[in-house]
C-alpha cells in the first residue's frame, strides 16, 4: 500500500519562515556594535565592487538586459553610468561586490558571504527612496540601509550555523535569497502574511549546485551566483507584494517539500532517516549576532579558510625567498572545512579555479610575499614557480583547528605553515589562528580595512570624490542620516 496521504488541509506556514518574519518585522537592532560593524561592511563591500570594475570578465555582465535600457526613478548601480530596475539593479551590484571574493565571510557549518545581500537592499532602497521623494514622502536613511543589513545577515548566519547545505550539495546562496527575499519585502511594506508568502517562495525554487565551486567545475559562476540570488530575492518580494500567494507547508510537505526533496542528506529511504535530520535546526534567536561577529577580508582577497594560512606564507616569504628552489616539502595543518573546500591539486582551469585553491594562495606569497587580485590571472599564474611549490605541498588536519572553527567562544579559521629544505633544514612553523578581520583582532583591523576601503576607491574615482565619501564613512551620525538616493549619487560612476 502507499503511504501518500491525499489529505488536502492547507497547513500553517512552516515554522522557521514564521520566526523570521517575526524577526525581521518586530525586532529592533539596538546594538551600537551591530550598527558601528554594519557601516565598515557597507563601506567594505561597495569597495570590493569599486575593484571588480578594474577586471573585464566582471564588467561584461553588466548592465540592462536590453542594451541602453534606462529606468526612471530606478536603481543606480555604484561605480557605473547604469539605472536599472531593482531586479537587474541587484543582479548587478551582486555581481561586482562577490567578483573578487573580497567582500566579508561567515563560517560555520555552511558557509557564505552576508554582505552578497547588499545587492538587492541597496537597488531597492534607491529606487524607493527615489519613488517616495517624488511622491512628496520620506525617503530611506543610511541608518534604515545598515538596520536591514543586520538582519540580513542575522538571517543567512544564523541558518548556517547548525544548517549544512554544502552536505547535500547544495549552493550557500540559498541563503542570500532568503534573506533578500526577507529584507526586500519588508522594504517594499510587505505584511506579516505578504513576507510569510515570499519567504516560502524561496524554497519552492529549485537551488543553485556548488559544483560550480568545487574541482573539477570551479568557474566564474561562482562571481555572479550571489548577484542572481540577490536578485531572484527581490524578484520573490516583488511577486508576493503583487498579491501571489504563499506555500505554507513548502518546507515540511512530505515527499514533496524542501526537506524531503532537498535536504535529506543524501539518504533517499526516508524511512530510515530520523526526521529530524531533515528540519533545520536553529537554536539561536535571531538578533545582530552575525554582524558582531562578521569575518573582514582585509589583507587578501582569497577564499576566508586560506586567510590565516596566507598571512603566515607571508611571514615566511622574507625567510626562503632566496631559497625557493631548495624547497623539498611545505606542510600546511589546517581545518577540516578548509580541506573539504579548498584543499585542490593538480592543474587550475582559471582565475575562479585558483582563488579556491588552497596551495595555490599559499605559494604565491611564499615566493612573492603578497596575494592581489591579479596574481589569479593566467598571465601571472603561468610562472612555473607556482605549480613547482604547490605540487611539493602536504595537507593535514589539525584536529584541535577542525574543534575551534565551530566553538561559539572561538570561531577560529586557523592554518599553520612549515617549510622544509633538501638539505635536512626548515623554517619555524608559523600558526596564525585569527585573521586579521577577525572579532578578536577588530581593533587592529579596523584601520586596515579603512585603508582598504580608501585604495579601492582610488581605482575609480578622483582624489576629491575619494576624500568626500571616506569623511562621509567617518562622521557616523551624518552618514545615518543622509538619504540613500543621496548617499548612492556619491558612486555614481
Amino acid at each position: 500500500m502507499s503511504d501518500h496521504s491525499d489529505l488536502n488541509q492547507r497547513p500553517d506556514y512552516d515554522e522557521v519562515l514564521q520566526r523570521i518574519a517575526d524577526y525581521v518585522l518586530d525586532t529592533p537592532i539596538d546594538s551600537r556594535d551591530a550598527l558601528d560593524t554594519a557601516r565598515l561592511c557597507l563601506m567594505d563591500t561597495l569597495g570590493c565592487g569599486m575593484l571588480a570594475l578594474r577586471f573585464p570578465e566582471c564588467v561584461k555582465h553588466l548592465g540592462p538586459i536590453v542594451p541602453g535600457t534606462v529606468v526612471p526613478l530606478g536603481a543606480r548601480v555604484p561605480g557605473t553610468s547604469h539605472v536599472l530596475d531593482p531586479v537587474q539593479a541587484a543582479w548587478n551590484i551582486g555581481c561586482l561586490i562577490r567578483w573578487l571574493d573580497y567582500n566579508d565571510c561567515w563560517l560555520a557549518a555552511e558557509w557564505g558571504h552576508p554582505s552578497d545581500n547588499l545587492g538587492a537592499l541597496l537597488a531597492v532602497s534607491d529606487h524607493l527612496s527615489q519613488r517616495r521623494v517624488a511622491q512628496g514622502e520620506a525617503p530611506f536613511t543610511v541608518r534604515e540601509l545598515l538596520e536591514a543589513m543586520v538582519k540580513a545577515h542575522e538571517i543567512q548566519g544564523v541558518m548556517a550555523l547548525e544548517n549544512s547545505f554544502n552536505r547535500v550539495g547544495l549552493d550557500h546562496v540559498v541563503l542570500v535569497k532568503l534573506a533578500s527575499t526577507a529584507l526586500s519585502a519588508k522594504m517594499m511594506g510587505a505584511s506579516r502574511e505578504q513576507l510569510l508568502a515570499a519567504l516560502s517562495q524561496v524554497f519552492a525554487d529549485g537551488q543553485a549546485l556548488r559544483t560550480y565551486r568545487h574541482a573539477p567545475n570551479a568557474g566564474s559562476r561562482k562571481s555572479w551566483a550571489a548577484g542572481d540570488a540577490s536578485a531572484r530575492g527581490v524578484r520573490l518580494a516583488d511577486i508576493s507584494m503583487r498579491g501571489e500567494m504563499g506555500i505554507p507547508g513548502v518546507l515540511s510537505a512530505p515527499q514533496w517539500g524542501f526537506f524531503d526533496v532537498s535536504f535529506s542528506h543524501f539518504n533517499r529511504d526516508l524511512s530510515l532517516k530520523p526526521e529530524a535530520e531533515r528540519r533545520f535546526r536553529l537554536e539561536q534567536p535571531f538578533a545582530s549576532y552575525v554582524m558582531e561577529n562578521v569575518l573582514f577580508k582585509i589583507s587578501f582577497p582569497a577564499e576566508f579558510h586560506a586567510q590565516t594560512a596566507c598571512e603566515a606564507a607571508v611571514r615566511l616569504h622574507p625567510e626562503v625567498k632566496e631559497r625557493l628552489e631548495r624547497i623539498s616539502r611545505i606542510r600546511i595543518r589546517t581545518h577540516e572545512s578548509a580541506i573539504r573546500i579548498i584543499s585542490k591539486r593538480g592543474a587550475l582551469a582559471n582565475a575562479a579555479d585558483r582563488d579556491h585553491c588552497l596551495q595555490y594562495m599559499v605559494a604565491v606569497p611564499l615566493a612573492f610575499g603578497d596575494l592581489r587580485a591579479e596574481h589569479y590571472e593566467d598571465e601571472f599564474a603561468a610562472q612555473p614557480i607556482i605549480d613547482q611549490l604547490r605540487e611539493k605541498m602536504e595537507v593535514v588536519e589539525e584536529p584541535r583547528f577542525s574543534r575551534e572553527y565551530l566553538e561559539a567562544d572561538k570561531r577560529s579559521i586557523a592554518n599553520a605553515v612549515q617549510v622544509f629544505f633538501d638539505d635536512g633544514s626548515s623554517t619555524e612553523e608559523i600558526v596564525v589562528e585569527y585573521p586579521i578581520g577577525h572579532r578578536r583582532r577588530r581593533a587592529e583591523g579596523a584601520p586596515l580595512l579603512e585603508a582598504k576601503f580608501a585604495a579601492n576607491l582610488a581605482t575609480r574615482f578622483p582624489r576629491g570624490r575619494s576624500e568626500e565619501i571616506l569623511a562621509l564613512f567617518r562622521d557616523p551620525a551624518r552618514l545615518e542620516a543622509m538619504p540613500v538616493h543621496r548617499f548612492v549619487e556619491l558612486f555614481v560612476g
